[in-house]
């Protein structure tokens, strides 16, 4: 159940970087409306798939995809 919710967290995440040229970890939690949780499980998801960049960005979290 877990890996089926990340998978479907990781989809919500992609959708919003694929729709802009990377975002914050702020920004994506008002994009997909998820709790800190969820976003690093799908931002987490990503990173083991190699489909995004992180770097940090003014002291934030910003990620990209590749």
């Amino acid at each position: 159940m877990l890996k089926e919710k990340a998978g479907e967290t990781a989809g919500k995440i992609w959708n919003a970087l694929n729709e802009s040229e990377g975002l914050t970890a702020k920004q994506l939690k008002k994009a997909t409306k998820l709790v800190d949780k969820d976003l690093y499980l799908g931002l987490g998801w990503l990173l083991r798939e190699d489909k995004i960049s992180t770097s940090e960005v003014d002291g934030e979290l910003f990620a990209k995809l590749k």
